[in-house]
């Protein structure tokens, strides 16, 4: 079984350019949370109240079902970058023990960058909607994601080897 290639990163690191570059260089399928959830649910409407908790329901289902296709995949012998959206170190430990349960081998990454550079980053991702555009990422919820993001810490890095790009 392939190694399971995880990206980890706040909003603007840079992972979904690197995801890409990993692919070709493993010849693996790319799953990433954020172009599942613009697919499914971009069109939808958002209720003006309990909007955080109707994407956080959302959000989970999706994550659910990209875990059983990579699952499927690795089982296959089709390598899988995986990019689920994981910045607070809970959600991550969660998925690490669902990948050690599976007996899964990982290859994890961790991409950061500045709060400024992600920004501007992200502001040009809106208005340009190239490559690797997934759907506009509005400034607030910029700023609240990039106050969440808990990069990993020492013991992270040591008990998962994670690499940085």
């Amino acid at each position: 079984m392939p190694p399971l290639h995880l990206l980890f990163g706040p909003v603007g690191a840079g992972k979904s350019t690197f995801a890409r570059k990993l692919c070709r260089q493993h010849h693996a399928v790319r799953l990433t949370v954020d172009d599942w959830m613009a697919q499914l649910f971009g069109a939808d409407e958002r209720p003006t109240v309990g909007r955080l908790e109707w994407y956080m329901e959302r959000r989970q289902r999706v994550l659910e079902q990209t875990w059983k296709l990579t699952l499927d995949l690795l089982a296959v012998g089709t390598p899988v970058v995986y990019e689920p959206g994981l910045i607070r170190r809970q959600e991550r430990e969660a998925l690490y023990a669902r990948a050690d349960e599976a007996g899964l081998k990982l290859a994890v990454y961790v991409l950061d960058a500045p709060r400024e550079v992600r920004r501007e980053r992200v502001l040009r991702r809106n208005g340009e909607q190239g490559e690797t555009f997934a759907m506009e990422v509005p400034l607030a919820f910029f700023e609240l994601a990039s106050d969440l993001w808990e990069p990993p810490d020492d013991d992270e890095r040591r008990e998962r080897d994670i690499r940085l790009p």
